[in-house]
């Protein structure tokens, strides 16, 4: 998904510039001219700051930042403090120095007239569509403070989702990179020394086929080795490319929802991300249409924002939400029974908040489960290769303690 920069004009004739993301150009103009605004210039966020000249590429906010931000921009707007004030606070007090610098962007933009989600909307790589357009929708509404309060759940649970997912998996990346390194350790360090040991012994005769395999890849391995560094980094830069094409990307997405074991805890990680955005937006007010269209932005897989665009072009015609997600096969029975309550109760936030829950939970089970097999594994399998190593090394040794015998 891209960055798009855009000048447009309001119905009273003033100048508005922002950014948006989108798939295309195409989807960047029907969504800006979605906010009652004509475009007048639109360009990609590369050709902007090529345009500029921009010596820095802009620095990414984290999420524990925008929810404390979120938080306390909450409580002061709840205590009755005006938007410029309660700005100006933050933007003093607040210790991240690019997050400071936005605020005061976002500050003197107000200022000069914009609203504040006009204002966030021109720092996309901080402030995503899901942020801008749950701000718009307080500001409609005129309940600002719930919807940042919300804003900042939401956050949190996603950054604690995301944090179980880095802590299951550190240690069985560390342990992985442990055992390469010791591969790597006895290929290119000890297996050496033992084959200069058989070239000094005389009458040793042939050495046994375990031996003459683990000789061979040691030696290729150290004559070839810039070989391999140079194919890794070859491979890895081309897929990279690859993947960020459209085509490469709904590819890489399908392979990430199919492949055994980790494609079921993609799903859930996908699901409960989806379900909870959506229904933070349904719980904000904002129409069901801009709803999924803003979720399906906000999904970082192509494969299930395409099945949420099938369903929101197909409820556009009077449909019911739960029918086309049945009718996409791409949600469990669950998920599609939760809806149907949600929309026949009139309850569809607090049923899609409990289907990101129960996601949640499922896949962080998932992932300790996986943690819980992967460790060991990785453990026997390291320990199987270094000693089938070591025992061939010592196979010739063994041949001829034998026959001196």
């Amino acid at each position: 998904m891209a960055v798009y920069e855009y000048t447009a004009r309001k119905t009273n004739g003033d100048v508005l510039t922002g950014a948006i993301e989108a798939d295309s150009q195409h989807m960047a103009v029907q969504k800006v001219q979605q906010m009652g605004i004509y475009i007048t210039n639109l360009r990609t966020k590369t050709e902007a700051a090529s345009a500029s000249h921009e010596l820095f590429a802009p620095i990414r906010i984290g999420l524990k930042d925008l929810a404390v931000l979120s938080q306390q921009f909450a409580t002061m707007i709840n205590a009755g403090l005006p938007l410029l004030r309660t700005l100006t606070i933050l933007e003093e007090q607040t210790s991240h120095k690019s997050l400071r610098r936005i605020l005061g962007e976002v500050r003197a933009d107000v200022e000069r007239g914009s609203t504040l989600s006009e204002a966030l909307a021109k720092h996309p790589a901080t402030f995503s569509t899901l942020y801008v357009n749950m701000v718009r929708a307080g500001e409609a509404g005129g309940v600002l403070a719930e919807v940042l309060l919300r804003l900042a759940g939401f956050l949190e649970k996603e950054l604690a989702l995301r944090q179980k997912v880095k802590a299951a998996t550190t240690y069985p990346v560390l342990l992985g990179c442990a055992a390469l390194g010791s591969l790597l350790f006895m290929t290119m360090v000890i297996i050496p020394q033992f084959t200069a040991f058989f070239q000094d012994l005389e009458g040793s005769g042939a050495l046994p086929a375990p031996t003459q395999i683990v000789i061979g890849v040691s030696a290729l391995i150290q004559s070839l080795w810039w070989v391999g560094i140079l194919l890794v980094l070859g491979l890895g830069f081309a897929f990279r490319r690859y993947v960020r094409t459209p085509a490469g990307h709904a590819w890489y997405d399908g392979i990430k929802l199919r492949v055994p074991v980790l494609g079921p805890l993609h799903k859930k990680i996908v699901v409960a991300r989806l379900a909870r955005t959506l229904g933070t937006l349904v719980g904000c007010g904002i129409p069901i249409m801009r709803a999924l269209e803003v979720a399906s932005a906000a999904m970082g897989n192509v494969v299930v924002a395409r099945a949420v665009d099938t369903v929101r072009a197909s409820i556009r015609e009077g449909e019911s939400i739960a029918v086309q997600l049945a009718a996409t096969r791409m949600f469990s029975r669950m998920v599609v029974q939760m809806v149907t309550v949600g929309e026949e109760t009139g309850a569809l936030d607090s049923m899609l908040a409990k289907v990101a829950d129960f996601y949640e939970r499922e896949a962080e089970t998932t992932i300790n489960s996986l943690t819980s097999i992967l460790e060991p594994a990785l453990i026997v399998g390291m320990g199987i290769v270094i000693g089938a190593m070591l025992v061939s090394l010592y196979l010739p040794i063994f041949s001829l303690a034998t026959a001196a015998r």
